[in-house]
């Protein structure tokens, strides 16, 4: 007969289970040395706060410390702005066996539309550019043109969240969010990253764009405007009064100070008040850095600011130098908001769309690069210039110059912080309906931004749902070397 302990366990299943406890004791010494166990102090321990867009290391010495990226939102055609074809000049209504896949699904045949924009050379490269941007095409020598990017969706939202995030879906942290997560910032008086956004309107998929995912709110953008109040609902309300406001802050302070709550409500806490400050902060830094009064007139017209038409994008492009030279790490700026032909998505009329769109750009991006130059911020700024995808180089319609979407291949450039200028990397075929030489994703584009700015796209990671997640995914991705000087 077997004896029983008071608890009515034999002595097999009590050695049993206390070799089990004894193991387990081990397991968890072994899961807090390697960091899985770090929520294990005690429950009312206050926790220390530390702000968590402060300035952090590199992983390796960088050749940038900002980032402007230019978004052309609606998919600029390649064909009929840096990607010359001369073969495509006389083929204008003619029937080709392409295949392209867009808005309009998968095709075999397509109608040429023929370049409506002449090329020239320029730069000491010999770079072709069209007729499109005049003032853009003397800073070829700056830039590096990559002609073979492809993406894996031809649909405006999920093309948009791919150049964005880096996935088709939502979800997940974009690029500016990875940068202020891995080198935080410098400005604790203005945000980390910032979005402005086309006066028309905001693009397809909306904050999505610009959100921080999984990571917390701290690393999503703050959406600045160029005229009027920069940040919405940033003033303090009018019953509120300065005095008012800091006693509000100090009590928090205080609060925090006095009172042993939970690790996880001291830590809110706390980071509420760092919020609080931060809005504290802007509520003088934030005006003060888009006022544009103090500019004199001929940097005012470097931009464009002298032409209505260029003068809201370039008021942008101004602004986001302002920004960079106060230490924002990361500026986005949308070119064409809404739908249709309020952005550079030409599916009826190339001439009119383009037209406009480039109209309004060309001469404040090449202030911007002039501008950063002059006042020695070029070598320290990368600018990233693109759309989500491209455009096919035949009709989408029976009648009409436009074009449908293309992810097979497409341009993008850079300039700048660590950028190799006057360069070329990549083709796409006679047509340009898709990359054939050099072929490069939206994750190589990633990789190579976070190279230049000094982080290992390897090994910037954030723990989420069980996997330590990268802007470059498990696929993972190197970064476009031949660009890089």
């Amino acid at each position: 007969m077997k004896r029983k302990n008071f608890c009515g366990q034999t002595r097999r299943e009590s050695l049993w289970q206390a070799g089990c406890g004894f193991t387990g004791l081990a397991l968890s010494g072994m899961l807090e040395r390697d960091g899985f166990s770090m929520s294990s102090a005690s429950a009312d321990e206050p926790a220390e706060f530390s702000n968590p867009l402060a300035a952090r290391e590199p992983h390796f010495a960088p050749r940038a410390k900002n980032v402007i990226f230019l978004y052309m939102y609606g998919g600029p055609s390649h064909i009929d702005t840096f990607d010359y074809k001369p073969s495509m000049y006389g083929m204008d209504g003619r029937t080709v066996d392409v295949k392209t896949f867009g808005r309009g699904g998968h095709r075999n045949q397509g109608r040429i539309v023929e370049p409506r924009w002449k090329f020239q050379q320029y730069g000491e490269c010999g770079k072709w550019v069209s007729d499109l941007f005049p003032n853009l095409a003397r800073k070829v020598d700056d830039i590096a043109f990559v002609h073979s990017m492809t993406a894996d969706s031809p649909i405006h939202g999920s093309a948009m969240l791919m150049m964005n995030s880096g996935r088709v879906l939502s979800g997940h942290p974009c690029l500016g969010s990875w940068v202020t997560y891995g080198l935080g910032s410098v400005n604790e008086e203005l945000p980390g990253f910032v979005v402005m956004l086309d006066p028309r309107g905001g693009p397809i998929s909306g904050a999505r764009n610009w959100s921080s995912g999984y990571m917390p709110a701290t690393y999503q953008a703050t959406v600045m405007r160029s005229t009027g109040s920069p940040i919405l609902d940033l003033k303090r309300p009018q019953d509120l009064s300065e005095r008012a406001q800091r006693r509000l802050l100090d009590t928090l302070r205080h609060y925090n100070e006095d009172h042993r709550r939970t690790r996880a409500d001291n830590t809110a806490l706390a980071a509420r008040i760092a919020s609080y400050e931060l809005a504290w902060k802007m509520q003088s830094a934030a005006p003060e850095a888009v006022d544009l009064s103090s500019e004199t007139q001929q940097t005012q017209n470097l931009y464009g600011l002298d032409n209505p038409r260029s003068s809201a994008f370039g008021r942008q492009c101004l602004m986001a130098r302002r920004l960079v030279e106060r230490g924002v790490r990361f500026v986005q700026i949308y070119s064409g908001g809404a739908h249709n032909d309020d952005n550079w998505d030409a599916h009826s009329d190339m001439e009119a769309n383009h037209n406009l769109h480039a109209g309004e750009t060309d001469k404040p991006i090449a202030g911007l690069i002039e501008d950063l130059r002059q006042r020695g911020l070029l070598k320290d700024t990368l600018i990233v210039w693109g759309g989500e995808f491209g455009r096919q180089p035949t009709a989408e319609y029976a009648k009409g110059s436009g074009r449908d979407h293309n992810s097979y291949g497409f341009t993008i450039w850079m300039a700048g912080g660590g950028i190799r200028g006057g360069t070329s990397v990549g083709t796409t075929d006679e047509l340009g309906s898709s990359a054939v030489d050099d072929v490069l994703h939206v994750r190589h584009m990633h990789a190579t931004i976070l190279t230049l700015l000094g982080l290992s796209p390897e090994k910037l990671t954030y723990y989420f749902s069980g996997l330590d997640n990268s802007l470059v995914g498990v696929e993972g991705a190197q970064p476009i070397w031949d660009i890089i000087a």
